[in-house]
């Protein structure tokens, strides 16, 4: 016999029987629930002072038998019923109320983050016989922002209400909805949620950045929400209620995850993972999920495999469902042993491993690092903020042709290339991964083999895209970093880049209070300043 979900403790054998043959049962699929069926529950639920719910598939077979307390049923795991973006959940709610009351608020959550088909509530009489059946649906449009349509009450003589077709009816308003929509097929849609307590500006910044990051790694954005408070729930960062209406939203438009720009701590993933079944990643994952993608040689997928590893760690307490949505597409890609079966041990070994594999990595590093040094040869070393047009500068300054595209780390695996300066002087310039705004400690540490290139470096090129409106936020992002590694003494060269999109007095103030040169990365004829600076350098440091 299937299993009873929820408050059984004290039943007694035969109630217990009774609750276990309900699965036996059937509803005919144009039913909410057959009369019999409804007196049978209402009659156990009044004798055991309790709330019975029943969860139906749209065949009308029982897959949930729940029993709760007098106020309230808890509706277990659903994940084995998965609902596809902009789908319902194929599971109907038909549950007793004790009281003469309509849905509660805690039914209608239900119902909007479960993506129910229909909830239902019967009431019972004072005889324990079925008495008003309250039902609700998502609506898929309303013109007054109410999410929810529910139906008049009716009596137990009427629960042939079609309810095959009205969950059909939904479902295609649904399809209609997002058919408007006009993302890729195949495509993650994310709503991306920012829960601060900043001013909105700072909050808006961030999440612009967010959104560059969204679509770098692939990801169609449909929505984007900031929500202000003055102080952050531990347990969802937003309220349950704002929760609610996202979870709706992304319904209606066929959104497959959340992003929040928030780092989430296990806690916080369990939480609203138990409270939807969208998938749930945080700004930290995204980033990771991008180097994954962009990851070329065997060093950086080591790299970012233990990058990973090392999030995921202290989120292994999360329930498998939480764990799949966390592991599963984007937010999962890297490391091949993080499913289902993934276990602490498990991931410390890999870890150890990987860790000693980069270790390896670095010996050979010195050794690299070593030759060139026998060679005599200068290193100059180009640093900025993630697509700020470093590769595109290491490509006109060398004539080379390293990968170089308009999205957010597009450079993973550093570049080096020789360059002959006018003078017959010759150099190596490399290219390293963009920094970004609290860049992943983790992605610091696993990255400090590459990073640690930088420490040879007799001149470091901070490229700086001044079209972006965040450039100045960028520069101290760039300039912390380079701080925490210890870099602060390498003699640095700010370059101005993409002077092309800006105005030319604003050009003129940026030379003066930034001390740069201005340049624009594709065109050599503006490097010409910048390359007799570097060389002068050079000259003053042999």
């Amino acid at each position: 016999m299937k299993h009873l979900f929820g408050n059984t403790g004290g039943l007694k054998a035969n109630q217990i029987r009774r609750l276990e043959n309900f699965y036996r049962r059937r509803v005919p699929p144009e039913y909410l629930v057959s009369l019999e069926l409804a007196r049978d529950i209402t009659r156990l639920s009044y004798n055991i002072r309790r709330q019975i719910g029943l969860l139906i598939d749209r065949l009308g077979k029982i897959v949930y038998v729940l029993v709760g307390d007098q106020q309230k049923i808890v509706i277990p795991d659903t994940s084995d019923y998965r609902s596809a973006p902009g789908r319902l959940r194929g599971l109907r709610c038909v549950h007793t109320h004790l009281k003469d009351e309509e849905l509660t608020q805690d039914d209608l959550t239900d119902l909007a983050l479960l993506r129910l088909d229909v909830m239902a509530a019967i009431t019972i009489t004072n005889e324990g016989l079925p008495g008003q059946v309250h039902v609700g649906h998502i609506l898929p449009r309303s013109s007054d922002n109410m999410p929810f349509q529910i139906l008049p009450p009716f009596g137990p003589g009427q629960l042939d209400i079609g309810c095959l077709e009205l969950i059909q009816a939904i479902e295609d308003e649904l399809a209609h909805i997002r058919s408007l929509y006009d993302a890729d097929i195949g495509k993650e849609r994310a709503f991306l949620v920012s829960v601060t307590t900043a001013p909105r500006r700072i909050a808006r910044e961030s999440l612009a950045e967010l959104e560059e990051l969204s679509l770098s790694g692939g990801i169609h954005v449909v929505e984007t929400v900031i929500q202000q408070r003055k102080r952050i729930d531990s347990r969802f960062l937003m309220g349950r209620g704002k929760l609610q209406e996202l979870a709706i939203m992304a319904l209606r438009e066929g959104a497959t995850m959340f992003i929040f720009d928030q780092e989430l701590n296990a806690s916080q993933i369990r939480s609203i993972t138990d409270q939807t079944d969208l998938k749930i990643i945080d700004r930290t994952q995204l980033i990771l999920d991008i180097f994954a993608q962009r990851a070329q040689t065997r060093e950086g997928k080591l790299q970012v495999e233990l990058a990973q590893l090392k999030y995921m760690l202290p989120r292994l307490i999360i329930k498998n469902t939480a764990m799949s949505r966390l592991t599963g597409g984007i937010g999962g890609r890297g490391p091949g042993e993080t499913k289902l079966e993934i276990n602490r041990r498990r991931v410390r070994d890999r870890i150890v491993r990987l860790g000693k594999d980069l270790g390896l990595v670095r010996k050979q590093r010195k050794q690299q690092k070593a030759k060139r040094n026998k060679k005599g040869l200068p290193i100059i070393s180009i640093i900025g903020y993630t697509n700020a047009g470093k590769s595109t500068l290491l490509n006109t300054l060398t004539k080379s042709n390293v990968l170089a595209e308009s999205r957010l780390f597009a450079t993973l695996d550093p570049s080096s290339r020789r360059l002959r300066f006018p003078r017959d002087t010759e150099v190596i310039i490399t290219d390293t991964v963009g920094f970004i705004r609290d860049l992943p400690k983790d992605l610091m540490v696993a990255f400090r083999a590459t990073l640690e290139e930088l420490e040879s470096a007799d001149i470091l090129l901070h490229v700086i895209d001044i079209s972006n409106p965040r450039f100045e936020e960028q520069i101290k992002s760039v300039e912390r970093i380079l701080d925490d590694l210890d870099l602060d003494k390498i003699p640095v060269l700010c370059l101005l880049n993409k002077q092309d999109r800006v105005e030319k007095e604003t050009i003129e103030q940026l030379i003066r209070t930034l001390e740069g040169t201005a340049i624009s990365a594709n065109d050599r004829s503006t490097l010409i300043p910048l390359i007799e600076k570097m060389e002068a350098m050079i000259q003053q440091s042999v």
